[in-house]
């Protein structure tokens, strides 16, 4: 936690990478499972590494996942679940994926067109919900900003709700941003990158240090 904000670091491929943002202080670290990604990590490497990664609670990024595809990342050691979907997705469904990891693991970040609010009916099925850019053409990863008086009224209007801020996050934009959307929790990706799916250690450090300035 960087001056009372949670922090997470999403994108990850690498130990190495995962543990500069450990030491950076970082909160989550996030991987992505999706095929289409520029930073798609198949479940079968992540594996292969976990052990080494740093003490911190990993996320998975999953996009519509079948039931098999988010058991399997749950047998995989994940801690979180961030599930990114379109929003016409039957409440049935999503009820069927906190029924799967619960509701306290399961991070809900429907696709949400900028004229368009969170529906009431997914409220009961997380205690998290990601509010990301929209992109028509995928699911976040823009790296391009959002909405921030959108989520700042959100977040207002659902206390009882954890609310995490991503879209086009980076070391020049992060205090303007925590400060006009009032975010708790925010999240990183292309913003601290070299390319993507490669951390860089210097802007993520840059990040952090603007974010713990801002906060005091």
């Amino acid at each position: 936690m960087i001056a009372g904000i949670t922090l997470k670091v999403c994108g990850l491929t690498t130990v190495a990478d995962a543990q500069s943002a450990a030491d950076s202080g970082a909160d989550f670290i996030g991987f992505n499972l999706y095929p289409p990604s520029p930073r798609y990590l198949p479940l079968e490497q992540y594996k292969a590494f976990s052990a080494r990664l740093p003490a911190l609670e990993k996320v998975a990024i999953i996009v519509s996942p079948t039931a098999a595809e988010l058991a399997a990342a749950a047998a995989a050691g994940f801690d979180r679940f961030q599930v990114h979907f379109p929003l016409e997705t039957a409440a049935a469904v999503v009820g069927s994926w906190a029924e799967t990891v619960g509701v306290s693991r399961l991070w809900l970040a429907p696709k949400l067109p900028p004229a368009d609010d969170m529906p009431a009916a997914l409220l009961p099925f997380a205690e998290t919900f990601m509010l990301d850019t929209f992109h028509a053409g995928g699911f976040g990863g823009s790296g391009k900003t959002g909405d921030w008086a959108k989520f700042a009224r959100h977040a207002l209007r659902h206390e009882d709700k954890t609310w995490i801020l991503a879209g086009g996050l980076n070391p020049d934009n992060i205090a303007v941003a925590v400060t006009r959307s009032g975010a708790r929790f925010v999240d990183v990706n292309s913003g601290v990158e070299s390319a993507p799916g490669v951390k860089d250690a210097a802007k993520l450090r840059r990040l952090v240090a603007n974010l713990a300035v801002h906060r005091e």
